[in-house]
């Protein structure tokens, strides 16, 4: 199966070790030269649309994913 970037923004992201929602994802970091996905970013909690607020951005390993599916992301 492949996602493209844009498909992670349509996705919630949970934590299942704290229970709780965490937002959208608004970004993700990619390092190009070995082809693969850093981490994904959440925008803060008082931003909007990541575009106003000083919330801080909520950046999380590729690592920490534990489940994607087809409306949320599962997180550790």
């Amino acid at each position: 199966m492949s996602n493209r970037s844009a498909d992670f923004r349509q996705k919630e992201v949970i934590s299942i070790t704290e229970g709780r929602r965490l937002g959208y994802i608004s970004d993700v970091e990619i390092d190009f030269e070995k082809g693969v996905i850093e981490s994904v970013i959440i925008p803060g909690p008082s931003r909007f649309f990541g575009l106003f607020g000083s919330g801080e951005d909520l950046r999380i390993p590729w690592s920490s994913i534990y489940k994607i599916g087809d409306d949320l992301i599962l997180v550790k």
